[in-house]
């Protein structure tokens, strides 16, 4: 559609609708964005940003920023929660060494998406609370709370799980309770930690943890599978007792975390469908959904952040490569659509294998020894689809 000077509102000031507005501003668009809260401040948990999310942010010129806000990963260890011994260690220093695995606080990470949009002449609008998007006119119009009405040449909906943008595009879809819960906490660090995610299974349940910011600050996710409905969100506070009670049975380093938690949050994980519907062309206008709006995964592959980057890139390159906002729009999500299905299904499927139990456990458990001893890099090799993409090299890569 060609981007210089085009009109483009961005609904949602997280990763993805951040990583768009500087990908988009880069490349010629006069971006607005527009974020509900009254401040983009700390909130969150930690996170990681695999190869094939840094590399993006390299080629958005933060490859600075992030090496100053993260903190480098040496390698992923699977351990036995129960005991605590080591299973494998997945060496992922040497994933892509030129872009690296990060581990950083969400802050950390949307402060600097932040300072490069607005230094790419983004506008950021604070207090914008979006109530629906209404696509039956000639333009995409996203009504405000207030009652406020906001058109757009192009709407971008980087507006997450509970999306007005995606509900606009494909109706109204009840996500699947997964029956699984998840509390995040952040404890002080210890001197000297090691770069470290550490994955802790055992039936029915697992813990992962890994320093932030140096060592300063440990970030813990533990999941349990239970029967009883908790809502879907990160807001909802829980008593640490009940963390501590889950998982009593695990090992005595787990224990030593647990027992620092002062807060805690808890969330119900749900399966989402990948939408179908992923834009929509108007009579004098465009819309579209990226990020969580579009593909939500479960935390079981760290890749929620890194699709979100991936999504930006990718998008601001096709609308700049094609004539028209119908071509651009189109092609993308045909390029994308099947590459997050893939990596929505692959976290799927590391939570079953987290999670196992009696000889199956015992079987898995001796098969990743026996792998890691015999063929160390067979675990990097088997997820080179995900971490060795890097969507910057071109139109093809998306």
């Amino acid at each position: 559609m060609g981007l210089i000077g085009q009109p483009v509102t961005i609904l949602g000031a997280g990763v993805a609708g951040l990583a768009a507005a500087r990908a988009l501003a880069l490349r010629g668009a006069k971006v607005t964005v527009l974020e509900q809260a009254d401040a983009v401040r700390e909130v969150g948990a930690g996170l990681q940003i695999s190869p094939n999310g840094a590399a993006v942010l390299k080629a958005l010129g933060l490859g600075p920023a992030l090496k100053t806000a993260s903190t480098r990963a040496a390698a992923v260890e699977l351990r036995d929660g129960l005991d605590g011994s080591l299973v494998t260690r997945i060496e992922v220093a040497r994933l892509r060494p030129a872009q690296g695995y990060h581990f950083l606080h969400r802050a950390d990470l949307i402060a600097l998406l932040l300072d490069g949009a607005r230094e790419a002449g983004v506008d950021l609008r604070l207090l914008q609370k979006v109530a629906r998007v209404d696509l039956d006119g000639p333009r995409p119009k996203a009504v405000m709370a207030t009652g406020a009405e906001v058109e757009a040449g192009l709407l971008v909906g980087a507006d997450g799980l509970h999306s007005p943008t995606r509900t606009a595009l494909n109706g109204m879809v009840a996500p699947f309770f997964t029956h699984q819960v998840a509390w995040r906490a952040l404890v002080p660090g210890e001197p000297g930690a090691q770069p470290v995610a550490e994955v802790h299974m055992a039936p029915g349940r697992h813990l992962v943890s890994y320093p932030l910011r140096g060592g300063a600050i440990r970030n813990i996710v533990a999941v349990e599978e239970r029967r009883r409905w908790v809502e879907e969100g990160w807001s909802l506070r829980d008593d640490p007792m009940e963390l501590r009670v889950a998982f009593e049975s695990f090992g005595p380093r787990v224990q030593g975390w647990l027992e620092q938690v002062q807060d805690v949050w808890l969330w119900g994980l749900f399966r989402h469908p990948v939408a179908r519907t992923w834009h929509r062309v108007l009579p004098d206008g465009a819309v579209a959904i990226l990020g969580d709006a579009a593909h939500p995964t479960l935390p079981f592959l760290a890749q929620g952040a890194c699709m979100g980057l991936e999504d930006a890139w990718t998008l601001a390159a096709s609308l700049a490569a094609h004539d028209g906002p119908a071509a651009g729009l189109a092609a993308w999500q045909a390029a994308r659509a099947p590459r997050t299905t893939r990596i929505v299904a692959a976290a799927n499927a590391n939570a079953r294998a987290y999670h196992l139990g009696g000889p199956a456990r015992t079987l898995a458990h001796a098969a990743l020894r026996l792998g890691g001893r015999i063929a160390p890099d067979a675990a990097l090799r088997r997820f080179d689809w995900l971490y060795g993409h890097d969507v910057t090299q071109g139109p093809s890569r998306a």
